[in-house]
């Protein structure tokens, strides 16, 4: 879904003009990166909480020439569904414990000899599979 889906839905939904039901979604959003952007919690009942982590600096590696590259610390926006999302089948495994040093980054994908699948093949556009 991309945020045309999320007007038209919008429009749909409450019957007002797709131009407005537009203002309306970017008002949303502009909103709730400004939110962010000061480090605020956004917290949606019944849908899911947005915060902003702090992320620690670690090393990653450039895919194509393996060479170790440093990852500045930083923040990450972290997302943790609500009940009724829960219910539809969301899990929050990944959220309730707290990671150190050893985490994966969002960047960082399993791959090679200690994943846990085994190496990872990508298809001809370099990609890895869908399941991925």
């Amino acid at each position: 879904m991309i945020k045309l889906d999320i007007v038209n839905r919008v429009a749909e939904r409450t019957g007002v003009p797709k131009m407005k039901a537009e203002q309306a979604v970017d008002a949303l959003f502009h909103s709730m990166k400004e939110a962010l952007a000061r480090g605020e919690r956004i917290e949606l009942r019944g849908f899911g909480v947005f915060v902003v982590k702090p992320r620690k600096r670690g090393v990653g590696r450039n895919p194509r020439t393996g060479e170790e590259v440093a990852i500045p610390s930083g923040k990450t926006i972290r997302f943790k569904p609500g009940k009724e999302l829960q219910a539809h089948g969301f899990d929050t495994e990944h959220d309730e414990h707290e990671h150190d040093d050893a985490d994966i980054h969002d960047t960082e994908a399993p791959s090679g000899e200690n994943s846990p699948a085994g190496p990872v093949e990508a298809d001809a556009s370099g990609r890895p599979p869908d399941g991925f």
